[in-house]
């Protein structure tokens, strides 16, 4: 029987990943070929509700001197691995417009340096890029020369592994494209990345002792000084930002707490059976999802991975693919994967922190591109670049994945930009529309599939 394991692992050296990257695929190809699923029971955890709430926390002109130390002593990590695939994108997601011309990665620093000049931190920025969105990201970050502190890079590169056979673990051969070959390893590679790059030591020795962690596709992630000085005195090692589910993340991961230990433990789709998506999706029993706004102790977290010898065991997530994404008929393949949030279960002290929807709006399908760049959303100069919500409650918005789901669709169909969506308490558009200019939408609104079909300019669409 051919070895999968040795070949995966040797492919991986041959590639030139780290000795934390490699020994984590070890670690997880074992599992893997011992019958482990990842998945999650519902038998097994039980719902859990926030430890703190950001609401409950001071906020009074007395806290603004420890916010700014705490700010100051902090470096944000923000997720830049993805190609937005799902959304027809062949380059950077974060490089896609989405206010004003500005794209996910220009608003993003934008806050950065606004904070800074506020407060007068240093706050470096540190993207994890992966090998699809690097040379485009570096490129559009030249546009912000002052960007650097204290010597630090830009970004550190996310590791990548082979995608391996289903049917008997050993690494796919592609030559039609060998670039499928590989697949990233999933955002929990984070930490072996963060280790095997110098960077956690560079941090710690330049006086940096917490980090924010979010994904570049959530402008609502900004390192909030509230929360960093709480964070700061709390003295645990990790905090996981969650708030109150909507219509629109039911799908979203959340946290739960393991009956044999009372550990927070994250549970996403890919970890939850078929059979169990009911409970999964029912927000009156998991009402609050996982943001995936993350602080964690540098110096607990450089401890913990010397403890470990760079390996942190967290849950294996087995995704299931073709090798080539495009076509459902190429080879079976298997992606071995973590999330970053998996690490909550490993820190005895973790707790979770309740926020407010303001904090989250990703945007991960153009449901959510579309009202983020409606006018339910403000973000510019004058707000420092902090996303507003101008209404109390974003609207729900779903359109007809096969006319809408790819952002060219998208565009075509809105060619003078979103609809006016304050007064909206949802949109559904089931059919081939395209919007004229100054459409407004009112109240709750079902456009169904009667053809390819237009909204005159100027129409207000009320129900």
């Amino acid at each position: 029987m051919t070895d999968g394991r040795a070949l995966a692992l040797d492919r991986l050296r041959a590639d030139g990943a780290s000795g934390p990257a490699v020994a984590t695929f070890a670690l997880q190809y074992d599992r893997l070929a011992a019958g482990a699923t990842g998945l999650i029971h519902e038998a097994d955890v039980a719902p859990a509700v926030p430890d703190v709430l950001l609401a409950d926390l001071p906020d009074d002109p007395g806290q603004e001197e420890s916010g700014r130390v705490a700010l100051d002593a902090t470096v944000v990590i923000t997720l830049n691995g993805g190609l937005g695939t799902s959304m027809g994108l062949s380059g950077p997601k974060s490089l896609l417009p989405v206010r004003e011309g500005l794209t996910f990665l220009d608003v993003t620093v934008r806050q950065v340096l606004a904070l800074r000049r506020r407060l007068g931190v240093r706050l470096p920025l540190l993207l994890m890029d992966s090998f699809a969105t690097r040379e485009a990201t570096l490129e559009r970050l030249t546009a912000y020369p002052d960007l650097a502190v204290d010597d630090l890079p830009p970004d550190f590169l996310q590791s990548r592994e082979p995608k391996l056979r289903a049917d008997d673990l050993t690494p796919v051969r592609w030559p039609a494209d060998p670039r499928l070959e590989w697949c990233p390893p999933g955002h929990g590679d984070l930490y072996p990345s963060l280790l095997a790059s110098g960077l956690l030591d560079r941090l710690l020795e330049a006086g940096y002792r917490q980090a924010f962690v979010s994904n570049v596709d959530n402008l609502g992630a900004v390192p909030d000084p509230r929360l960093a000085a709480w964070f700061a005195r709390s003295g645990v090692g990790y905090a996981a930002e969650v708030c109150p589910r909507t219509e629109m993340d039911r799908k979203g991961g959340h946290l739960v707490r393991r009956r044999t230990d009372g550990r927070l433990v994250l549970r996403d789709t890919a970890q939850t059976a078929l059979e169990e998506m009911v409970h999964f999706m029912d927000a009156g029993k998991h009402p609050y999802v996982h943001t995936n706004n993350l602080w964690m102790d540098l110096a607990r977290l450089r401890e913990m991975l010397h403890e470990r010898g760079g390996v942190l065991e967290l849950p294996l997530i087995r995704n299931a693919k073709t090798v080539d994404p495009t076509d459902p008929s190429s080879t079976p393949v298997v992606q071995v994967e973590t999330a970053m949030g998996g690490a909550v279960e490993l820190f005895d002290d973790a707790v979770s922190v309740g926020v407010t929807r303001e904090r989250f709006v990703p945007v991960k399908t153009t449901n959510e591109l579309l009202l983020l760049r409606s006018d339910v959303y403000e973000v510019s100069d004058e707000t420092a670049y902090l996303l507003r919500r101008t209404v109390d409650e974003a609207p729900v918005v779903t359109l007809a994945r096969e006319h809408y789901a790819m952002v060219d669709d998208l565009d075509a169909r809105f060619p003078h930009g979103a609809p006016g969506l304050r007064r909206a308490r949802r949109l559904d558009v089931a059919g081939d529309w395209t919007f004229g200019s100054g459409v407004e939408v009112v109240g709750a609104v079902t456009l169904p599939d009667e053809g390819p079909s237009r909204v005159p300019d100027g129409t207000v669409l009320t129900g």
